[in-house]
């Protein structure tokens, strides 16, 4: 593994961790070169394709998910790990429940399904790029639901 900071091909891994429910590891390494730390996660990939709209396919990536959410969740209450965290259990349904292949519509509608448990606003905003809207009208059908007010069951005496 080359140095992030000066390039040398001469480092020590100084600790392995599995991480991300055991789908990653993550080791701290040390450059003997320049003293400098710094870490690297080691996953597997390839084995899941996304189909996208166009027909073509490229490899599942994680890092798209989470650039989408933090797109979304721009400006709002959430912090960075959260993001992170969000975008795992994404990933992890997604492997778990598709072998071969996904479409990008159904990564899509799984992260807005997730975004709209946590923050309505972020499901806004991603549904409004994801899906691109027609015209407003369009929009306001698929916010109606989320607006209505949950009707709360009276109790009994």
């Amino acid at each position: 593994m080359r140095c992030p900071y000066c390039y040398s091909d001469n480092d020590g891994v100084r600790d392995s961790r599995i991480v991300e429910d055991g789908k990653a590891i993550r080791r701290r390494r040390f450059c003997n070169q320049c003293r400098r730390r710094f870490t690297t996660y080691e996953r597997v990939e390839g084995l899941l394709q996304v189909r996208k709209r166009d027909g073509t396919c490229q490899d599942f990536s994680r890092a798209k998910i989470e650039r989408g959410l933090r797109a979304a969740c721009w400006k709002r209450t959430f912090e960075p790990e959260a993001v992170e965290k969000l975008a795992a259990e994404i990933e992890s349904h997604i492997l778990d429940n598709y072998e071969k292949e996904v479409t990008s519509e159904e990564v899509g509608n799984l992260c807005m399904e997730y975004l709209r448990e946590v923050d309505q606003v972020a499901f806004v905003r991603f549904a409004s790029v994801y899906r691109s809207f027609s015209d407003a009208q369009a929009f306001v059908d698929e916010l109606t639901p989320i607006l209505k007010p949950k009707v709360k069951a009276k109790k009994k005496k």
